[in-house]
This record gives C-alpha cells, structure tokens and sequence, in this order.
C-alpha cells in the first residue's frame, strides 16, 4: 500500500472510530478555499467542510457575507478566513492563494463553486451576456488553479483535490441558458484535463453537476433576487410569469424520481464526498446530483 493510500486509510479508521464528542473529522488538518462561500451551496459547504476539521478560506464576493460564514466556523470552534472578491478580477486569484499561504501554509482542497446565472433566449443574447458566463465559470477556475499550482503539483504525502461546480445544463442543455450551459459543459473537460496533468502528484479533479438545489438561482425570479457584477445588476431565479409561484411539486419534479428539491446541506455532502478519503481513487469523474433526474 502506498503512503498516500495509508494515510487516508488511517483518515478514516480515525473517523469513524472517534466518539461523539471528539470527533476526528474527515477533513482534519486540511485547508480548503471555497469560492462563492457566502451563502447558497458555497456556505453550506464552508461550514460542513469547517466542522470536519478543515481550515476554510471563505472567498465570496460580497465581504459581509463571506466574513459572516467565516465568523460561524470560528464561533463553532473551528479555523476561517474570508478573502472577499470578484473571482474574474485578474489581480485576485494571486491575492486569494497569497493570503491562504500567509494564513494557513499549504493548500490541500479547492472548490470552484462561484457563479450565476445570467439567462436569456439564444436570439436575445448580447456577446456580454455569452462571455460574462464564460468569464465566471471557466476562466476564473482556470486562473485560480494555475496561481495555486506551486502549492498543490507537490509530492508530499499530502492529500489534496479540487471539485469544480458543473450543473445539468452543462450535461443536457437548458432552455434559455446557452450561455450557461456552455460555460458548465466546459467544466466537465477542464476538470478532465487537470485530473491528468495533475493526477501523477496525487491531485484529484472532480466534476460535481447539480440539478434542482433550491437557491437563489431556482427560485421565482419575481422575488427579486439580483447581484451586481462588473456594475451591471443581474436578476437571479426563474420566470414564473404573472403567477409568481412556482407550479406544484408534482409538475416541477414529475421527472424527478425524489420528487423534491435539493437542499444546499445534501449539495455539501455531495461535495465533502469527493473530498474525503472515502473518495481518495476518484478522479476525472462528474458527479450527478440530481435527485435521480435524468436517469
């Protein structure tokens, strides 16, 4: 058995051997940037991730979020830093893994979680509105990932892996969402492609594509949801019409073998799995997590 294989091993014999009130944690001794981390999936994974023991860096780009999920992992007695921005400024992924090195010494997880959508029939849509999905979605996991290369192309024992966010759209398209979809099939070949240059220094690269997770981006657009980007006021969920409800569940998950939406904790987990030990031979592989639709 390799020594990586033996640690993670040991990870978990630790884990579940631990009791209730010392839990070892399955992400003990680990640090883990989480992009889009201050509310929504992002917050909720900044937190599981905080309570298994990892140190988090909570990037989002709304400071006073981001610094309150921080503020919660540290109240729960764990280790958090915010490092609050736009993930497609040119200038911040330097500045996100400079200040992860200075406060916690190595890097063992990132997960490219930030984005949005900004939707819009194919016809209707500006080149703006085409590469702004670009510009979050592809290039800003891309320039993270080659600033943090030097801390995470090492050969040291150490586990490390990265998860990048993908959705349904990305696998099957979306009405309305060309723009989105795009961007998200893109992911799946990015994290394809890092997982073989980067898999011969133990890092694993994976995909998680979600589908109906109920948050901001699901809800009825007429609840009035917004972000502003670049200075430009985007308006987040989907048109409901002149109802402004959602149909019932029956109808919305009539395809969903589940029946229900998501819930951004079981969005966690799906993420803290690819991270763990438990997952310490998956590589290169898009995880559906969907409630069974589209099987």
């Amino acid at each position: 058995m390799s020594s990586i294989a033996a640690n993670r091993v040991a990870v978990l014999v630790n884990h579940l051997s631990a009791s209730a009130t010392h839990p070892a944690g399955l992400l003990a001794g680990q640090v883990a940037i989480i992009t889009g981390a201050g509310q929504g999936i992002g917050g909720a994974t900044a937190l599981l991730f905080g309570k298994e023991g990892a140190s988090v860096v909570v990037s989002d780009l709304d400071d006073v979020k981001g610094k309150a999920i921080a503020q919660q992992i540290i109240q729960a007695g764990g280790k958090a830093i915010a490092v609050s921005g736009d993930v497609t400024d040119l200038a911040f992924p330097d500045r996100l893994i400079n200040e992860t090195i200075k406060a916690f010494g190595k890097i063992n997880i990132i997960v490219n979680n930030a984005g949005y959508t900004f939707d819009g029939m194919l016809h209707k849509t500006t080149d703006k509105q085409f590469q702004m999905m670009l510009d979050v979605h592809n290039l800003a996991p891309f320039r993270i990932l080659r600033a943090a290369s030097a801390h995470m192309r090492l050969k040291d024992n150490e586990p490390r892996s990265i998860v990048n966010i993908s959705s349904t759209s990305g696998l099957h398209g979306n009405l309305g969402q060309a723009n989105y979809a795009t961007a998200k099939a893109g992911v799946v070949g990015f994290t394809k492609t890092i997982a073989k240059e980067w898999g011969a220094f133990g890092v694993r690269c994976n995909t998680v594509a979600f589908g109906y997770v109920d948050t901001r981006l699901t809800r009825a657009k007429e609840n009035g949801e917004t972000m502003t980007v670049g200075g430009q006021k985007i308006a987040l969920g989907i048109p409901m019409g002149a109802k402004k409800e959602a149909p019932p569940p029956a109808v919305v998950f009539a395809d969903t073998p589940l029946k229900r939406a998501g819930q951004v904790e079981e969005a966690a987990g799906s993420v803290l799995l690819l991270c763990s030990p438990f997952a310490s031979y998956i590589t290169g592989h898009t995880l559906e997590v969907t409630g069974g639709k589209g099987i």
